[in-house]
C-alpha cells in the first residue's frame, strides 16, 4: 500500500475518530447512530494510523507530501 494520507489529514482523522468513538461509547448516542459513530470513529483512527485510505485511491486524492530524491 502506498501512503496517501498526509500529516495534517492524519491529525484531523485522529481527532474526528476519537470524538466519534467517545460519543459512541459514552452513552450519549443510541441505536443506529451509536453504531455509525463507532464505525466511523474506528475507520478514521485506523486509516490515520496506517496512512492509507482506500477511498482516496478510488478518487485519486493524495495528501501525502512527495519527498524529493537527491
Amino acid at each position: 500500500m502506498k501512503k496517501n494520507v498526509g500529516t495534517g489529514d492524519r491529525f484531523l482523522r485522529v481527532m474526528i475518530g476519537v470524538i466519534a468513538l467517545i460519543l459512541g461509547l459514552s452513552g450519549m448516542l443510541e441505536g443506529t447512530v451509536k453504531w455509525v459513530a463507532l464505525g466511523v470513529g474506528a475507520v478514521m483512527v485506523v486509516t490515520a494510523s496506517v496512512q492509507f485510505c482506500p477511498l482516496y485511491t478510488l478518487l485519486g486524492i493524495n495528501t501525502c507530501k512527495v519527498k524529493s530524491k537527491k
